[in-house]
C-alpha cells in the first residue's frame, strides 16, 4: 500500500526515546512512529460489524458469581483429570 506523508509535533522526550528504541531494533525511526500511527487508528476503529455476531442459548439470565466460578472450577479439573465425571 503506497504511504502519504504528513506531518506531525512531537513531544522531544518521545522522540528521544523513539530514537533509542529505533537504535536499539536495528529499524527507522519512522518505522516506529508508523506501527504507533497503526496502533493509535486501530484503537479508535470504528467497525462495521459487532465482534459477536452469533448468539448462543443459554439460561435467559446472567450467571452469578459463584456459578461463573464454580463451572470454570469444574472445567479445569475435567482438564487436568480426564477421568472425572462431569
Amino acid at each position: 500500500m503506497p504511504m502519504k506523508r504528513t506531518n506531525v509535533y512531537a513531544d522531544p522526550e518521545d522522540l528521544a526515546i523513539i530514537k533509542e528504541a529505533a537504535k536499539r531494533r536495528g529499524i527507522s525511526e519512522a518505522e516506529i512512529i508508523r506501527q504507533g500511527i497503526h496502533l493509535a487508528a486501530m484503537a479508535n476503529r470504528v467497525w462495521d460489524e459487532p465482534l459477536f455476531s452469533r448468539t448462543f442459548p443459554g439460561p435467559g439470565r446472567t450467571f452469578r458469581n459463584d456459578e461463573v466460578r464454580d463451572t470454570v472450577a469444574d472445567a479445569v479439573r475435567r482438564e487436568t483429570d480426564p477421568g472425572t465425571a462431569a
